[in-house]
């Protein structure tokens, strides 16, 4: 459900561009002579530009929403340039158009079924260090971050395949608390590359996270897809493992796959106040 309500607005974004983009190529029949549509070169160059850095910019998209969101992107660009070519004040009003778009129609959040608890500020240290037995995978992550939001439904999924007794998901918002931000070295500021981020803790410590950090304190690329998470944290050996720890009889409570509603988030949190 989730899924098609983030493809119904990448569908309706994708609609304003193509018709802003008629708009423009019937404009600029219209106005210009034949002789001026020589300098039309300019704007093909343009176009082909762009579809030279989408295409580089797709390589390390790992969904279709995040292919299409792309492409929708910089076909917008493609329409501001070539709407300032032809008249500043249409290149303006497109602009103030995008703006108010972005800014009231928000991409919906995931909202399906998933193995993960949402920590706040308060609760994050107490539950690490309350079952040191626990295996946590923990995502810091912000609303507002594309990247956030485009890996969520593969988080939840990984969630729902690899929870068991000893081998627990959680997450939490370092866009909302900014002291775990702070605490946990997770970088929140807009040009950064560590969200979402991922951390690994056995014994309530720090073992490895995702993206690591260099000696300059920068993000190193790292791509968030199911296959990467599984290889690098090692998922399947720590499954095995926490299985063979609720075998030995060891009675440690067991998260419920529940949806992420209201009730499902400490302290009355939700995912729609967030």
């Amino acid at each position: 459900m989730a899924k098609q309500q983030v493809s119904l607005l990448h569908i309706s974004l994708g609609l304003l561009t193509l018709e802003s983009r008629i708009l423009s190529i019937l404009l600029f029949i219209f106005v210009n002579s034949p002789a001026q549509m020589l300098h039309a070169q300019r704007e093909v160059e343009i176009l082909m530009f762009l579809s030279a850095i989408v295409m580089m910019k797709n390589r390390r998209s790992i969904t279709v929403e995040q292919h299409i969101g792309n492409i929708f992107m910089f076909s917008k660009v493609a329409n501001v340039l070539l709407f300032f070519r032809l008249d500043i004040r249409m290149g303006l009003l497109y602009i103030t158009l995008c703006i108010v778009f972005l800014m009231t129609c928000k991409p919906p959040l995931y909202m399906g079924p998933e193995y993960i608890k949402y920590f706040s500020d308060k609760t994050i240290d107490e539950e690490l260090e309350r079952d040191k037995r626990v295996t946590w995978i923990v995502e810091f992550f912000a609303n507002w971050s594309s990247d956030c939001q485009s890996f969520a439904p593969i988080y939840a999924d990984l969630s729902l395949k690899y929870n068991c007794t000893g081998l627990n998901f959680g997450k939490v918002d370092v866009g909302r608390y900014t002291d775990v931000s702070t605490r946990y070295k997770v970088s929140t500021s807009p040009l950064t590359k560590q969200l979402p981020t991922l951390i690994l803790f056995q014994g309530g410590k720090e073992v490895m996270r995702r993206p690591q950090i260099d000696k300059k304190g920068r993000a190193v690329s790292w791509t968030f897809s199911e296959e990467n998470v599984i290889r690098e944290f090692s998922l399947n050996e720590l499954y095995q493992r926490a299985k063979k720890l609720s075998k030995a009889g060891d009675s440690i409570p067991e998260e419920q796959p529940v949806a992420p509603t209201p009730t499902a988030v400490p302290e009355g949190e939700s995912k729609k106040n967030k």
